[in-house]
């Protein structure tokens, strides 16, 4: 068919009509929202590059999560802050570590809200870093047995699901193997599978507390510029036991998103990370932009790539907006 006998802009001429065609839906059900805990109580600290989140104390943040659960969002996925840092994230694995603590008290207000932990070291690392340290590198095989008694750790004190974000060789395995011997072989696992290092992580190192003390993470994060590597990543967790796979970052990777979902029959989490997220923000306050209307652009974007789930500091606010 052609003009004039065929006219796209028929099943533009209204917004019912453009939303009967519409292609691509977006939902809070899509959403995960990443929150950061700290220790003290009645502590609510905003992150100056990340507008409109917090380091929070346990008590500040079940409110959050009540909040959360009340706008249909169905997962949240933490980020601790510990009190203390040494060589070996000691405080990642305690029984007594923040984000421990912090599932009980959430799962014990909110047991239908999914709670996700973030398994990783570089919070936890005086250094930095997401690992084991010995001669300036960070040591891959070392670091898989304190990850593996991470995961299980946050299984233990009641968290819902695990995401490992390391990026060392074999961890999926590691991780699988402990929670299945502890008898948490229905906990799931989302992988971070293709996370690059990128340059759009800047201010969640603010929020999180995680700047590496030296070097970078390019040893272990992917090379920006590979896609290929990325479906080896992906195959590798999968093959190691991962329920969902993610790409991070979101937004100059949405052709990674969308090689995943046509190449794997599994759920694709995307993580609209900090950078991208603080952008928006900035360009908004600026007047630059309409910041409503392009985060919700963003978060189509990255379903229409294909993923099935958002991790996003956006959640709460394109909720709100879905709920009118």
């Amino acid at each position: 068919m052609y003009f004039p006998q065929y006219r796209p802009r028929r099943l533009r001429a209204s917004e019912t009509i453009r939303r009967m065609v519409r292609e691509t839906t977006l939902s809070p059900d899509n959403f995960i929202y990443p929150m950061f805990v700290t220790h003290g109580k009645s502590v609510r600290k905003e992150i100056s590059s990340m507008p409109g989140n917090y380091q929070q104390s346990i008590d500040n943040l079940v409110k959050d999560c009540e909040e959360v659960h009340g706008l249909g969002i169905p997962a949240v996925i933490l980020f601790g802050i510990p009190e203390h840092k040494d060589e070996l994230g000691t405080e990642a694995y305690s029984d007594e570590g923040i984000v421990q603590h912090a599932i009980k008290a959430i799962k014990n207000k909110l047991p239908d809200l999914m709670v996700i932990t973030d398994v990783c070291m570089c919070e936890y690392t005086s250094h930095g870093h997401c690992g084991v340290i010995r001669n300036g590198q960070v040591q891959n095989d070392a670091t898989l047995e304190l990850l593996a008694k991470e995961a299980l750790s946050h299984a233990k004190a009641g968290a819902d699901m695990v995401a490992p974000s390391d990026m060392m060789d074999g961890r999926v395995g590691a991780i699988r193997e402990a929670l299945d011997d502890g008898g948490f072989e229905n906990t799931p696992i989302m992988a971070y599978a293709a996370k690059y290092a990128s340059g759009f992580y800047g201010p969640f190192r603010e929020a999180a507390e995680s700047t590496p003390q030296f070097g970078d993470r390019r040893s272990y994060q992917m090379d920006p510029s590979n896609s290929r590597e990325a479906l080896r990543e992906v195959e590798l967790d999968i093959e190691e036991g991962a329920d969902i796979v993610m790409v991070k970052p979101a937004l100059s990777y949405l052709d990674i998103i969308s090689r995943v979902k046509q190449e794997f029959d599994l759920p694709v989490a995307a993580y609209n990370v900090s950078g991208e997220y603080s952008m928006v923000k900035a360009a908004a306050k600026l007047g630059w932009i309409d910041g409503e209307r392009v985060m919700m652009e963003v978060l189509t974007s990255i379903r229409r790539a294909g993923a099935d789930m958002i991790l996003t500091y956006h959640a709460k606010e394109a909720a709100k907006l879905l709920d009118k």
